[in-house]
């Protein structure tokens, strides 16, 4: 029973982290780096969540 939210949990995680990526890419275009770094933390939480569950 847990192994499916685990991996509800996870599907949810790497869509955030594909977003977050996204966002950070179109932020460096624009060229805000206080933004970017901003992002870059935003997505490491989410990377690093993303590796506890798995």
């Amino acid at each position: 029973m847990n192994a499916p939210i685990r991996q509800s949990q996870a599907d949810i995680l790497s869509k955030l982290y594909d977003m977050k990526q996204k966002q950070l890419a179109q932020a460096w275009q624009q060229g805000h780096s206080l933004r970017c770094q901003v992002l870059e933390a935003e997505a490491e939480a989410i990377f690093n969540a993303l590796k506890s569950i798995r």
